[in-house]
């Protein structure tokens, strides 16, 4: 398995050890469990960068500065500019983009997935990967390989069955859906 680099893991806690406080005192401030979670979003992202170069010292006070200061502005652009009822509030929709710790988890998934990938036998990793990434049929990938059907879903099995072995369980490549008698006539 990958390693996390100290800033990953120094991250990663932070996050998980001010999450809950963070938002609670947010929420105090802001009287709003929605603006709450955004604010805090914002500050996590913000303070990542300082995280990972360890220009701040210590983190969890700058993560808490940066984010009472967000509320003060939200608070203050509240009361300068009141939203009318018909206008949508486009500060509290969600970025449809994800956050910086949903990227890194996704990194490191990706380099645990590539790994065990990797550690597969040559044939389970061509079936595998003909099947699931090109969209095969098990006839279709035994046609291009040269081999029969049969070998086909047997390297199939044994791919997944070593990935559940090697990967975490929200990782899993799960079995198509589709039969073997499926499989023949498409």
């Amino acid at each position: 398995m990958t390693e996390e680099r100290p800033d990953q893991k120094k991250f990663a806690g932070l996050y998980r050890t001010t999450l809950t406080p963070l938002r609670r005192y947010l929420a105090r401030m802001l009287g709003s469990t929605t603006e709450a979670q955004d604010v805090a979003h914002d500050a996590y992202m913000r303070v990542y960068p300082k995280v990972q170069d360890q220009s701040a010292r210590n983190p969890e006070a700058v993560l808490y500065t940066t984010a009472r200061r967000l509320a003060l502005n939200k608070i203050k652009r509240r009361t300068i500019s009141p939203l009318s009822a018909g206008e949508p509030h486009l500060e509290s929709t969600a970025s449809p983009d994800p956050g910086v710790v949903q990227q890194v988890m996704a990194r490191q998934e990706l380099q645990q997935l590539e790994v065990a990938l990797a550690q597969l036998p040559p044939g389970c990793r061509a079936v595998l990967l003909l099947r699931k990434i090109e969209l095969l049929s098990h006839a279709e990938i035994a046609d291009r390989l040269g081999i029969a059907i049969s070998t086909v879903e047997k390297q199939h099995a044994r791919a997944l069955r070593l990935l559940r072995v090697a990967l975490p369980s929200h990782l899993t490549v799960t079995p198509s859906k589709s039969t073997p008698t499926q499989e023949v006539r498409s």
